[in-house]
């Protein structure tokens, strides 16, 4: 069974930054693509940024020039840079690792961890 274990969450005042990560364990597999969504209260988790096993990157425009998604192939493991953060990125952000293997599909997800952006 795959685990997706998430750190680097916390309180940062607007135009901060933090660092999140996630490693991924249990498989021998390197996850298709490894992902980052985010979640604020009374709203719908919302894909954040995205990276394929070949380094192929995408970002939510909201994001786009200020969070940065990079892994490292070999420790299965993400990470999203996120700087001049501003209150509306306030929200619960999730680890997120696709596999496809041959016809199968496979999701996982890690338990989240709480970004607060407040003064």
């Amino acid at each position: 069974q795959v685990q997706l274990v998430e750190s680097g969450g916390g309180l940062v005042q607007p135009g901060g930054s933090l660092r999140l990560s996630c490693a991924a364990s249990g498989s021998i597999f390197v996850p298709n693509s490894l992902n980052w969504y985010r979640q604020a209260p009374g709203k719908q988790r919302e894909l954040v940024a995205t990276i394929t096993s070949g380094g192929i990157t995408d970002y939510a425009d909201s994001v786009k020039g200020r969070f940065t998604i990079s892994r490292v192939n070999a420790k299965n493991t993400v990470f999203l840079q996120m700087n001049s953060l501003k209150p509306e990125d306030t929200a619960v952000y999730y680890c997120n690792a696709e596999y496809y293997i041959g016809t199968s599909h496979r999701a996982y997800w890690g338990q989240g961890t709480q970004v607060t952006v407040s003064s």
